[in-house]
């Protein structure tokens, strides 16, 4: 048992749960507006041609315990979210192993630093020029 977890059962209280991962495949399929069944039939790696189930997508959506996604998966959830496998990892990561890529918590925003190492360093600060027009750099 984690030590976090014995310390909030010893002052009586249930210890945190992360719900990252879940809330992103349930908000995406609502942006979607898909039933369970549609979106698990979408949810297949175009590769490996592996597939989720409905019933592990109900079980992660309700908040009922789930195996944690392999990667196979995460590709067929990031097939049917129609998002960068890259923004279902992190939350993965932080839903099932604590994992915190940046501090301000937003998966999408970490997908937008794992591209910005793509993107020719000349185009980069002419970017961050943009950024700072739109939100100015804290002091």
């Amino acid at each position: 048992m984690a030590a976090n977890d014995e310390q909030s059962r010893e002052h009586g209280r249930e210890p945190e749960r992360r719900t990252q991962f879940a809330d992103l495949i349930r908000r995406r399929r609502s942006e979607l507006n898909e039933s369970l069944d549609t979106f698990a039939k979408k949810a297949i790696d175009p590769v490996s041609g592996v597939r989720v189930t409905r019933g592990w997508i109900y079980r992660l959506e309700t908040g009922e315990p789930v195996t944690p996604p392999v990667y196979e998966e995460l590709c067929a959830l990031a097939q049917a979210c129609d998002l960068p496998v890259e923004q279902l990892q992190d939350a993965a990561g932080q839903q099932f192993h604590g994992v915190d890529p940046l501090k301000s918590g937003s998966t999408e925003a970490t997908a937008y630093v794992r591209k910005l190492d793509r993107v020719p360093a000349d185009q980069r600060e002419r970017l961050l020029r943009l950024i700072d027009t739109l939100v100015p750099p804290e002091e």
